[in-house]
């Protein structure tokens, strides 16, 4: 049984911080010592533009090394594997061909199991110690591969008005989803993008303590212009800008994933 423990970040709704939580705690687990693949599921691509310049990550984009190319073909996916800038730290870049793969997906064999079919390698190896995965803002077939994929999955809600519309649908995703793979288990769900300032901030941190049985993170995300800065600039926030609020913030989240899995497994 392999070490590796396989983190998918997913939520239907748009604009919830799916990537750039990904990013942020994938680098923070490097700076931890661990060994880290990151996995960008979405065609636009912002997880890979985390950590590479539009040239190039248009350039994986186009060529074979990428996720597309790799789900299509069926193919072991360790040769889609890329480093980045920073140690411990790799990337299976996406394409914006993803935007084809539910069609792609249609017509093969246990289609919501070709990624964890292609990682199965990735996993037999035990290079890594996690795999994080971004996902769509979707509920469609692909983010079930993800899903199934996965050991553990977090949910990133943004602290807004609609941040918390669409979050019952994504439980029963969820759920339907464990009928089938019924090893992923649900880490908690993420505040992000909150303004303490702002009554729903409060609003949406009161309602998910109320749902009980749905672990929701102590650490939370706030507004921070820092983290739009290290976007533009294709780096991690605490690689942009380490003694950052958001860079902190960021720290002390991976260390809490971190804890909690650990907790999880000697349970």
């Amino acid at each position: 049984m392999s070490k590796t423990k396989v983190i998918a970040f997913a939520n239907n709704k748009g604009g919830s911080g799916k990537s750039t939580t990904c990013s942020n705690v994938g680098y923070g687990m490097a700076e931890a010592g661990k060994r880290v693949l990151l996995i960008d599921g979405d065609m636009q691509m912002n997880l890979t533009l985390s950590f590479f310049k539009e040239e190039q990550a248009l350039e994986f984009a186009k060529g074979d090394r990428n996720l597309y190319t790799g789900i299509r073909t069926e193919s072991d996916l360790t040769d889609d594997i890329v480093k980045t800038e920073y140690e411990n730290l790799d990337i299976i870049p996406s394409s914006t061909l993803m935007s084809s793969i539910e069609y792609e997906l249609f017509t093969k064999w246990q289609r919501e199991f070709i990624l964890a079919r292609g990682i199965e390698k990735i996993l037999a190896s035990d290079v890594y110690d996690y795999i994080l995965i971004d996902s769509p803002p979707t509920l469609g077939g692909w983010v079930m591969n993800i899903m199934c994929a996965a050991d553990y999955l977090i949910i990133p809600l943004e602290a807004s008005p609609w941040g918390l519309f669409g979050l019952a649908n994504m439980f029963d995703f969820y759920h339907q989803v464990q009928k089938i793979a019924p090893k992923i288990d649900l880490l908690g769900v993420l505040i992000t993008k909150a303004d303490e300032r702002k009554n729903y901030f409060k609003q949406t941190t009161e309602t998910l303590r109320e749902l009980g049985n749905v672990y929701v993170f102590q650490n939370y995300i706030r507004v921070d212009s820092t983290v739009e800065w290290a976007q533009d600039n294709s780096k991690p926030v605490a690689a942009y800008k380490r003694h950052s609020r958001s860079a902190k913030e960021y720290t002390e989240l991976t260390k809490e994933i971190l804890e909690n899995v650990d907790r999880k497994n000697q349970s």
